[in-house]
Parts: structure tokens; sequence; C-alpha cells
């Protein structure tokens, strides 16, 4: 590795870590580490937003997606103005009056205790898969540069994001995530630079090529949802964003972090708006990526496709200074989502088990130290996670089947306190069904092999799980409260 992208690369992560330390030398209570004490400006927490959105699932995974592909998955970007409208216009009000730090605290007061669990362990299992499949991703260009184990990294970076992300709390994840976030940004935008004036024939070259082999196509445009087409992928994107903006404790959390309810509200625009344009370059350089192999077909070892092709590029075809900013980048991206899932699920562990089922009322001392060990807890649980990816086809393929699987339908249940009058009975049996519905789409193609009639089997794509459990959990209790309502009166 040349001696200047290594000084890059070093300076960047004893900058950040030191920086985010830097936060733990102030006096501050639980509520200082789960919310800022609610004092922080709404442009870094839009861009703490942004940059949760922006993983390096977002970093390589999309590139890798464009390259092995089209832009299909790029739908799922489109989905985001929608959902975070609604977000706006109703979750952001409702979470800032409740003026709870759980963001399953609603669940128990619309129906009971048993609701806020099932959500925020639903939400603690999909964080730990979500912090697994990054912390693969962030191994992968390190492996093709150094030549490192990916275990080895995945270790080493998983212990640096958990030092300040335990030690700092959510300021000194806001404030870390506004820088990585414009760090990955000038990354991204420098990459695409470079491919356009390194491509033989320029910028007209990657056009032609990648409209020669369809590469812009959104996917099929048939109101079918058994394969990827625009529609399936526009419906599970607004699925996943809603329950981002609506359930997610992640988000949830900064709402709370914010001054006023106006200043959550612009946040939550800024973040959400910001990755449209991003998620856009990130399909740009997995197009361009496949023009400039296909047009210097040497450059490329042979049987190297998908998220690889990415981190090889950076390796091998940057220039000297750019490739330490580029893996900076993408430590970046992936360090701000990790470090955001390992404070919230912190702060789910604290407040939605600890002080409500072990010891009601802790002090400050005990809340803290409950705080910093299941900061650390999640970050070593990740890292196991993450080393179980290892050696995954596509690591976006892996994430989106298992965010499907762990989201329960908590969705379905949040929807279903909201907007009907359902009683506990009724939303008990429907998060049953709803389970067994996601049961059943999650596992009939492994039921199949063992012996399953084939017509029994999900016909729907993997990704549609989400969207079945919730419509199953929503609909079920919203038909329950109804005929129930009629037949008392």
């Amino acid at each position: 590795m040349p001696v200047l992208d290594l000084i890059i690369f070093i300076v960047y992560m004893l900058g950040i870590v030191g920086f985010g330390i830097s936060f733990s030398f102030r006096k501050r209570t639980s509520s200082d580490f789960t919310t800022g004490g609610g004092r922080l400006p709404a442009w870094a927490i839009g861009m703490s937003i942004f940059a949760t959105f922006v993983s390096s699932i977002s970093f390589l995974a999309l590139p890798g997606n464009a390259y092995s592909g089209n832009w299909n998955g790029f739908v799922f970007s489109l989905s985001i103005p929608l959902a975070a409208w609604i977000a706006v216009k109703f979750f952001v009000p409702l979470y800032r009056k409740l003026k709870s730090e759980s963001a399953y605290f609603y669940l128990e007061q619309r129906f009971v205790t048993w609701a806020r669990i099932y959500a925020s362990i639903c939400y603690l299992l999909t964080q730990l898969a979500r912090m697994g499949a990054i912390m693969y991703l962030l191994a992968l260009p390190m492996n093709a540069l150094l030549g490192w184990s990916i275990p080895m990294i995945i270790v080493i970076t998983g212990i640096s994001v958990v030092i300040y992300s335990m030690m700092g709390g959510i300021e000194a994840v806001i404030w870390t995530d506004t820088v990585q976030g414009i760090l990955l940004i000038g990354g991204a935008l420098a990459c695409l630079f470079v491919i356009f004036f390194t491509i033989p024939g320029g910028v007209s070259e990657v056009f032609r090529i990648a409209e020669q082999s369809q590469k812009f196509s959104l996917g099929s445009f048939e109101l079918d949802f058994t394969t990827s087409t625009f529609w399936m992928i526009l419906v599970y994107g607004l699925f996943i964003n809603l329950q981002n903006f609506g359930i997610d404790q992640s988000y949830v959390q900064r709402y709370l972090t914010a001054k006023t309810e106006d200043e959550a509200k612009k946040s939550t625009w800024l973040g959400s708006l910001l990755y449209l344009p991003v998620s856009f370059v990130f399909f740009f350089i997995g197009t361009a990526l496949y023009a400039y192999y296909d047009a210097q077909p040497g450059l490329l070892p042979e049987g190297l496709t998908g998220d690889k092709v990415f981190p090889y590029f950076i390796v091998n075809q940057l220039p000297v200074g750019f490739t330490g900013l580029l893996i900076a980048s993408i430590f970046a991206a992936g360090m701000s989502t990790v470090s955001t899932s390992i404070n919230s699920s912190a702060t789910v562990i604290l407040s939605d088990h600890f002080s409500k089922y072990i010891h009601p009322n802790p002090s400050e001392r005990l809340s803290l130290r409950v705080l910093k060990l299941s900061s650390l807890v999640m970050g070593l649980l990740s890292i196991v996670v993450g080393l179980a990816f290892n050696g995954v086809t596509s690591a976006l393929d892996a994430w989106w089947a298992l965010s499907s699987i762990f989201s329960g339908g908590i969705l379905g249940l949040f929807l279903l306190g909201l907007l009907s009058k359902a009683k506990n009975p009724h939303a008990i049996f429907a998060v049953i069904l709803g389970v067994l519905v996601i049961g059943w789409m999650s596992l009939s193609s492994v039921l199949v092999k063992s012996g399953m009639d084939e017509s029994l089997a999900n016909p729907l794509h993997t990704n549609m799980t989400i969207v079945m459990g919730t419509l199953t959990i929503f609909l079920v209790g919203f038909g329950l409260t109804a005929l129930f309502n009629r037949k008392t009166s």
C-alpha cells in the first residue's frame, strides 16, 4: 500500500475514534447518552440520518448490484420521499409528544407489554444482521488492499466503532456521522470523476456501453411480485422506509435529539432527500465500472464479480491518494451506521428491558453503566454476525432477506395501533398469524428441498416477506376489530 494512502487511512481512523472519544470527557446523564439532551442542531441530525442510510451496504453493494445487473435497486430510493413525508406528517409529532426514549413505548401504551417486548426484540435482531453485513463489506477493500484476512479486519473495525460508541453516546454518534457523511459524499464523487477521466473514449463511452447493455433499466414494469420488477422493489422500499421512519429506534431517537419539533422535521427531510442523489451516484459508479472494464477487459481478473469489483477498482486503478480517500470513505459509511445501531440498541436494552423488568427506576450511574455494557455486548455480537457473513455471494441480497424476516411485521402492529381501534386480543391474533406468514414465506424454499409439495411454496419474491407480514397483521387486526364492533353494535 502506498505510504500516502496508508497515512490518509490511519489519520482518518485515529481522528474519528479520537473525536468520538472526546465526548466522553463531558459530564453526562443517561438522557445525554441517548438523546443528547435534546439540544443538537437540525443540520447535524439530518447528516446523521443520511449517514445511517448510507452504510457500506450502499457504498459497495449498490455499485456491485448495478455492475452485475441494472438500476432496478435504485427504485428502492424512489420510495424514500413518500416515506419521509408520512414521517414528517405523522411519526415525528407522535414521538415528540410521547417524549419516550424508546420507539416501542407507544406500542405498550396502545396495547400491552407484550407488544413492546416483541417489537424491541425484532429490532435488536435486525440491527445485529445489519451491523454484520456492514462490517463484512467494510472488510472487502482492506482484504484486497493489504491482504489481511477478512475475519481480522472485521474484528479490528468492530472494536474501533464500539470504543467511541460506548464512550461518547449519541452526541459522538451524530457528530462523527456528520464528518463521515461529508467524507463519503466526497469519496464517491471523486471515484466517479476518476472513471470518467480514465476510461478510453471518455464519458460518452460510459453511456454508449451502458445503453447497449441496458444497464440503466429500472426493471420490468409488469405488475408482477414474484420477481424483482419495478413495482415489487417500489412496494418493498416503501414498507422498509416506513418501518425505518415509523418504528426504527435509530430514527425515532434522532427525532428526540432536536431542539424543537420543527427542527426534527427539517432534519428528517434533509437526511432522507440527501440520500436520493447520493444513491444515484452509487448506482452510476456501478454502471460506469461495467463500462470501464468492458472497454478494457484485460484489467479485471476472470471470475471477479459483484461486491468485489468496486474494491478491486479502488485498489488497482485509482491514483495514489485517492485510494486512501476511498478506503476512508467506505469506513466512514460503515462506521456511521454501526455506531448508530450500537447506540440505539443499547437504548432499547435499557428502556425496554432493564428499566422495566430487572431494575425499575435505576440511578443515573447505573443507567450509564448499563448503556455502556449493552453497547459493548451488541458490538461484540455484531462482530460474530459479520464473521458469519464471510463468503456470501451478495451481501445486499442477504441483508434484504434477513431484514424482511427479522422485521417481524412490527410496522403492521404499529399501523394497527395508529389507524384503528383494535383491542389487545385482536392484535395478538393478528401478530401470530403475521409471524406464521413470515415464517412460511422465509422457509418455504428450504421446506420444498426437504420434501414439501412445491404447490405450497411461497410464489412471491423474497423481499415481499416484510410486505405480506405487515399487511397480514394490519388487515387481520383491522378486520377483527370491525367484525367485533359490528357484533357489539
